[in-house]
């Protein structure tokens, strides 16, 4: 026999009701049905999960946040605003760019190392330089130092070909 699920009275079966009707996301819908299921008839969170057509561990997930932290735990931002994870959201992110792209505009070559040192300073703590990638793609930034020479090339047959490329183009 699978375990009941069932959640604390942060708020009364109406106050859920309402919050359904004024949700502002399908999914934020979602986790406030799961709750009015679970307050008005608790049982197990497999008959939940079909119940509201979400899966098991989202039941699971959903109760146990909203046990822990109440109301606060379905109406935080989530993804359209500052992610849990995040050092910075995404018009922060913006500014502290904004410093680097001034910079190009007067000529200077921008690195990752320099922006990560200088990332690592505004969040108060050491990042990986994926975390810099990820964050120049996020706002749509190019590469920004070229290449100074090839990895692969000979710096012998490029001495050769600078002496001997103003015969080939000598005419008779």
């Amino acid at each position: 026999m699978s375990r009941v699920s069932s959640v604390k009275p942060h708020l009364s079966e109406d106050e859920v009701k309402a919050k359904i009707a004024t949700a502002s996301t399908v999914r934020r819908q979602q986790k406030w049905m799961i709750i009015h299921n679970a307050l008005v008839d608790p049982r197990p969170a497999a008959d939940i999960a079909k119940h509201t057509a979400t899966s098991l561990r989202t039941v699971h997930q959903v109760i146990a946040d909203y046990n822990r932290k109440g109301v606060a735990a379905i109406e935080t931002m989530g993804r359209q605003g500052k992610s849990p994870r995040a050092y910075l959201d995404f018009e922060e992110e913006e500014a502290f760019l904004s410093a680097f792209n001034e910079s190009a505009k007067s000529g200077h070559l921008t690195t990752i190392e320099a922006i990560q040192k200088a990332f690592e300073t505004e969040v108060g703590s050491p990042v990986v330089p994926s975390t810099i990638y990820r964050l120049l793609k996020r706002h749509s930034w190019r590469k920004l130092r070229p290449r100074p020479y090839h990895p692969e090339g000979d710096k012998e047959a490029q001495a050769t070909f600078k002496k001997t490329f103003q015969t080939w183009f000598k005419q008779p």
